[in-house]
């Protein structure tokens, strides 16, 4: 089987879809199918990566963030695909890239990648506790209507969530597949957990090895609502020890270390890059605690629970899709009151039960992206099958 991915946001300094496609392009050879990536670049130009190859179309660099180019050349783009004939044509944006891909005139099955929802990104971070998350979606029913009518052009829509499926169910999106993401269960395993780097993390929150201590990973981002997380803390931490450990940076890192130096036992840890600490210092925490209610899939929500670490996530989203009752407490998104009692439900119940329940999930419910990469070409192949 062939594969194009019409790759609008594909750079050699990108980021989240930069690694995802690269692990594609893995999948695909060690699979024996063939994955080629059409993206923007500074020249045009065609080499081979991973077992794959890119065809890369040249555009000028976007005027807000030079590492990215524009993908603004539709001839181009088809004259490449006619070239290639591939069985499956991926559009994986909503913009330019997803339209090229709709009006490309050829045979092969399409499908739109999406994996993202720009309304719970922003409007519903900003609105959605004052109105209701419903009320924002159908504020927005403009841009639904705008999904309509590209996903008309396409044989299915990729989500990486079932939340996300539903949703674009109900507003009429063509015939929404969920595609779970996956994540290295190698790594992230509560035999990593360590009573020293615990004892360490509480330190550093100015506490005793008796306190609770939970951790969060989060970009600095509005929609991670890292506001809601420490003044539930706050409060949370009033009645019983506890610290809380957060990773990451961003856009709003000024703000957060404002914030968070007002709250008692708050440790910022900043960015840190090497994968393997992070694993230690999940398996070793208590709890995880999360804000954002509009990821598509919760990474590092999987990532905690193959950790053995209990959850404390909104009700949307996806750290909702993987919040069963029996290793979680869910509160409603942005809600200070409800994350409070959240947090002070999950650690009044018995760890070693939720602990043991974590297990369960990370073997049967939590995949890999081998796992994840095979249902995708599981289901490119049914569409094939369906299409002939």
């Amino acid at each position: 089987m062939k594969i194009v991915d019409v790759a609008e946001f594909y750079a050699e300094l990108g980021g989240g879809v930069r690694t995802y496609i690269n692990q594609k392009l893995e999948a695909g050879a060690r699979a024996g199918h063939e994955v080629v990536v059409i993206a923007p670049g500074p020249e045009d130009g065609e080499e081979e990566r991973l077992g794959g190859r890119i065809c890369w179309v040249k555009g000028p660099p976007m005027p807000f963030d030079p590492r990215y180019y524009v993908l603004w050349r539709e001839r181009a783009v088809h004259r490449i695909l006619d070239r290639e004939a591939p069985d499956v044509v991926e559009g994986s944006s909503p913009w330019s890239g997803g339209w090229f891909v709709a009006r490309w005139p050829g045979r092969a099955v399409k499908t739109f990648i999406f994996h993202q929802d720009p309304v719970a990104v922003y409007p519903q971070t900003f609105l959605g506790h004052r109105l209701g998350i419903d009320r924002v979606d159908r504020m927005f029913g403009w841009y639904w209507a705008y999904l309509r009518s590209l996903s008309a052009h396409f044989d299915a829509t990729v989500v990486s969530g079932e939340w996300l499926a539903d949703k674009l169910d109900r507003f009429g999106v063509r015939r929404a597949e969920a595609v779970p993401f996956g994540i290295d269960k190698a790594r992230f395993s509560s035999s990593r957990r360590d009573a020293a780097v615990r004892k360490q993390m509480l330190e550093r929150c100015g506490l005793g090895e008796e306190a609770s201590l939970l951790m969060t990973i989060s970009r600095f981002h509005p929609e991670k609502r890292l506001g809601t997380l420490l003044d539930a803390f706050r409060r949370a931490s009033a009645t019983r020890p506890m610290g809380l450990v957060i990773y990451g940076d961003g856009p709003l890192r000024r703000w957060v270390q404002r914030h968070a130096a007002e709250v008692p036992g708050v440790h910022l840890a900043g960015f840190v890059t090497d994968r393997n600490e992070i694993a230690t210092s999940l398996a070793s925490a208590d709890a995880m605690l999360h804000g954002s209610a509009a990821e598509t899939y919760g990474l590092v929500v999987a990532e905690a629970i193959c950790s053995g670490l209990p959850i404390i996530v909104p009700n949307q989203g996806g750290a909702a899709d993987l919040a069963d009752p029996s290793y979680s407490e869910t509160y409603a998104p942005g809600d200070v009151a409800d994350c409070a009692v959240a947090i002070g439900a999950l650690l009044d119940r018995d760890r070693d039960t939720l602990v043991a329940a974590c297990a369960r999930a990370a073997q049967h419910e939590v995949g890999t992206m081998d796992e994840h990469f095979d249902q995708l070409f599981e289901l490119y192949e049914r569409l094939i099958e369906e299409a002939s």
